[in-house]
């Protein structure tokens, strides 16, 4: 399990990708997973995959959680040659942090309709988090996921 803690972003990075914002609705989140598709070409196809599952669920958050906000935004960065930064930030307007509930029983996560999203990213990221996108309530979260990246090596002729 991985450590749920709050962060800010990268303040260096090895390499930065454009941000790029979509309008908050879930019909965007077939184009977070084209564009991260095309962005992460060349790395390990298990890693992209890995990564369009989690961005998917952070786009889901931030659209559900964030009533009334008109974007999302998405950031990537490649933190080090062994880790590579994800983050998907609203407009605000949600009441609380994100976190995986810790009060249901096994049948009750057994019948559970939704909040599994996190417990995903949890086991797939080496780690996430949040932070606030400015000094005030409401401004918008970002959400992150780290995910380690295993450098090629390459192939023989």
């Amino acid at each position: 399990m991985t450590t749920n803690t709050t962060l800010s972003p990268p303040r260096r990075a090895a390499t930065w990708w454009e941000h790029r914002t979509y309008p908050s609705h879930l019909s965007q989140i077939g184009q977070v997973r084209a564009d991260l598709r095309c962005d992460l070409a060349g790395f390990d196809p298990d890693l992209v995959d890995t990564v369009l599952l989690c961005a998917a669920e952070l786009a889901a958050n931030a659209v559900k959680y964030a009533p009334g906000g008109k974007e999302f935004l998405r950031a990537l960065a490649l933190v080090d040659p062994h880790t590579l930064w994800l983050a998907i930030a609203d407009e605000g307007g949600g009441t609380s942090l994100p976190r995986i509930p810790a009060q249901r029983s096994d049948e009750e996560w057994a019948t559970a309709e939704g909040q599994r999203g996190l417990m995903l990213i949890d086991a797939l990221a080496r780690a996430w988090g949040h932070y606030p996108l400015g000094p005030w309530p409401g401004l918008g979260l970002g959400v992150w996921a780290a995910f380690p990246v295993t450098p090629r090596t390459p192939e023989a002729p």
